[in-house]
Parts: C-alpha cells; sequence; structure tokens
C-alpha cells in the first residue's frame, strides 16, 4: 500500500520547479569544482574550532541541480515515513486507511511535489540525515548536499564574491556534518523521535477531518498576515510535546552552524561582514505570497531557530568555553530544552557545572585541541 505516490512526487516537483539561473557549461563546471573544494576546506575548519572529530577525513559534498534536490529529498521522505506507512499497512487489513480512502496517495503526491518544487529553488544545503539503503542493504550515516544553482543565484543576486560565499555557506552546512559524525548517538536520537511523531499520528478520519479544518483555518490566518501554520494545526497533543523536543535539538543544531559560520568565518572568508549583512536581509526580504508560504511550511521558525540557537550556542560558549559547551553532546539528556535555549544560564547550571552529566552516554569524538577564535559575530 502506497500512501503518496512518489514517483508523481518526483515528476510534479521536478515539472513545477522553476529553472536555475543561466551559466554557461564552463561556469557550471567551475561552481561544482569550487563547491567541492570548498566543503572540503570547511569541514577542517569547522573540525578545528568546533573541537568535534568524527575520525574520518573530510569529504567533497555532493552537488545538484534542483530536481536532484527534490528527487534526494523524495528518498528521504520514504525512509523517514516507512514506519508509519508500515503501521498503517498493518492496521488496515489490506484496506486503505481512512487517510489514503479520503485523500488518495495521487492528490498527496501531488502536494509533495508542489511543496518540494517551492522550496528546491531556495535551499542552498543540507546535510541528509535519511538515505535509503545501499546495495548490500547498509544505511548510510548521511551526505552533505549542496544545491549549486541556488548558491550562484544568491551570489548574483547578493552582488558578493563567489569564492568567498560558497565557503561560507559551506561552513554553516558542514557543521551540521561534523555534528552527525562526530557525535555517534545524535543522529539515531533524531530519527527516533521523528518515528515517534509520525507513529502519534491519529489516523480516525473523523479527528483528521477535524485538523484539515484548522489546516484550511491556519492558511486563511497566513493569508491575512497572521501567524497561522500548518504544522500546529494538524499535530496531536502527543505531537506536540516530541515536536518540543525536536524543535529543541534542531535549534540547537541550527543555530550551532550559525555561530560557527559567523565565528570561523572572519579568518577564512575576507568579505564575511558584507555577506552576513546581504543575506541577513535576504532571509528576511521576500514578496508577500513568499512570506505567507514561509509563514505556512514553518520556514520562518527554522529562521527563528537560527537566531535563538546562535545566541545560546555565544552565551554558553562565553561563560564557560568551548570545551564547556561541548558537553551538550554527551547523550541526550544534556540536550538544551527549548526552556534552556531561552534561558541558557538554566542549561549551564544543569549540565556545564555538572561533569556526570556531561559524560554520561560518551562523547569521545570531542577534543580539547583548536585554536582560539573570536566568538562573537561580525557587526552587522
Amino acid at each position: 500500500m502506497q500512501v503518496i505516490d512518489w514517483d508523481l512526487a518526483v515528476s510534479t516537483g521536478t515539472r513545477l520547479v522553476r529553472p536555475g539561473p543561466q551559466v554557461t557549461r564552463e561556469e557550471a563546471r567551475q561552481a561544482v569544482a569550487d563547491l567541492r573544494r570548498a566543503s572540503r576546506e570547511a569541514e577542517g575548519h569547522v573540525r578545528e574550532f568546533t573541537r568535534i572529530d568524527g575520525g574520518a577525513a573530510p569529504q567533497a559534498a555532493t552537488i545538484v541541480d534542483r530536481p536532484g534536490w527534490i528527487k534526494a529529498n523524495v528518498a528521504g521522505f520514504r525512509v523517514v515515513l516507512e514506519p508509519l506507512t508500515r503501521r498503517m499497512s498493518e492496521s488496515a487489513n489490506g484496506r486503505p486507511p481512512a487517510i489514503v480512502a479520503a485523500v488518495g496517495s495521487r492528490v498527496t503526491g501531488v502536494e509533495v511535489g508542489a511543496v518540494l518544487a517551492f522550496l528546491a529553488s531556495r535551499v542552498l544545503g543540507q546535510y541528509e540525515l535519511f538515505l535509503p539503503p545501499d546495495p548490500s542493504g547498509k544505511a548510510p550515516t548521511g551526505r552533505l548536499t549542496l544545491v549549486a544553482p541556488n548558491i550562484v543565484n544568491a551570489e548574483r543576486e547578493l552582488g558578493v564574491v563567489p569564492g568567498d560565499f560558497r565557503l561560507w555557506v559551506c561552513l554553516h552546512e558542514e557543521t551540521h556534518r561534523v555534528q552527525f559524525t562526530g557525535v555517534p548517538w545524535l543522529r539515531e536520537y533524531v530519527r527516533s523521535q521523528m518515528t515517534e511523531f509520525l507513529l502519534a499520528a491519529d489516523l480516525d478520519l473523523t479527528t483528521l477531518l477535524d485538523r484539515l479544518r484548522s489546516a484550511a483555518d491556519a492558511v486563511a490566518d497566513a493569508v491575512r498576515g497572521g501567524e497561522g501554520n500548518l504544522i500546529d494545526a494538524i499535530q496531536t497533543p502527543e505531537q506536540k510535546q516530541i515536536l518540543e523536543r525536536l524543535t529543541a535539538v534542531m535549534t540547537l543544531v541550527e543555530g550551532h552552524g550559525d555561530y560557527v559560520m559567523d565565528s570561523v568565518g572572519p579568518s577564512v572568508v575576507p568579505t564575511v561582514a558584507d555577506i552576513r549583512a546581504k543575506f541577513q536581509h535576504r532571509r528576511e526580504g521576500g514578496s508577500r505570497l513568499d512570506r505567507t508560504l514561509r509563514r505556512l511550511l514553518g520556514i520562518d521558525l527554522k529562521m527563528k531557530q537560527y537566531a535563538e540557537g546562535a545566541a545560546f550556542v555565544r552565551t554558553v560558549v562565553a561563560q564557560v568555553g568551548m570545551d564547556g559547551f561541548n558537553k551538550v553532546w554527551g547523550s541526550p539528556e544534556t540536550l538544551p530544552t527549548q526552556q534552556e535555549i531561552a534561558d541558557p544560564a538554566r542549561w549551564i547550571a544543569r549540565v556545564a557545572t555538572t561533569p556526570a552529566l556531561g559524560s554520561e552516554g560518551g562523547n569521545g569524538h570531542v577534543n580539547g585541541a583548536g585554536r582560539e577564535i573570536d566568538p562573537s559575530p561580525p557587526a552587522e
């Protein structure tokens, strides 16, 4: 039984996605080569600064175009949703479950494809946590993907130095690779929370229709300029609690990425102050339709995560140093809650000053070697 027509999602997304910027064959080759080189360089800078070492040699990122990003994310969605699909199949006794009967796999396939088409022209890069098994049946640990057309388009729109911008982007994205390869339990923790979130979904048709009505209200509110959010509208109470934990860990990793990017940037990216100022303005801009879609899809929440997470990391490092902050990677129990991200002193009191908590669960990949770089971000 197929809940979502994944092939249709791919074909819809690749058909709807806007074409990338016009480039010559040589410009395209140069961009790919630059991004591969920048990703290897950035990983070295990130590991040295963060003092997190996964033990593996720096690897070049996978470079894709917009359709390639859509295909990769559909493959990732299939992996993420597999536990939910399996549960629905087991409970359906051969009959389509209520949600499929009411909506249909082709309709949901079109919807997924349309959302991915919107996102595919905006994402600069991502660390893919969930990949299909390789031919031997082994699940890969993850993959860093950079979307070359979007990076080229952004640097042209911003009017920044291409080489500097490409390295700057890689600093943030490579931080995610370092986090998830250098902290052995982190990937499985995020995966388990996502699985728990999905399995907490209420598949009863009446309840589902109630939530769809809430979703419609959220759309109307967002169009009017309110704070309507589809993710909030369709959650069960149990899912809200799980999402709090997921939001906290993703706020941490996103904020840590921004913090590292801003901290390392001044020493390796000559025009970082200009890039940061222009990029921040770009994050906050866009047409009214673009802002509405971002709000509905939770992208504005992601922007908020960057700021709140970076502020948490910056405060903690300033007070207890990088080694003190790195106790955050000790175990799931040492991760900050949303309340602690808002009030870093609470996390410092609970974890940074309690050695036993920081060492529980093992974070042997975090080491104490590293250079000193000004932890404060450049003035904007």
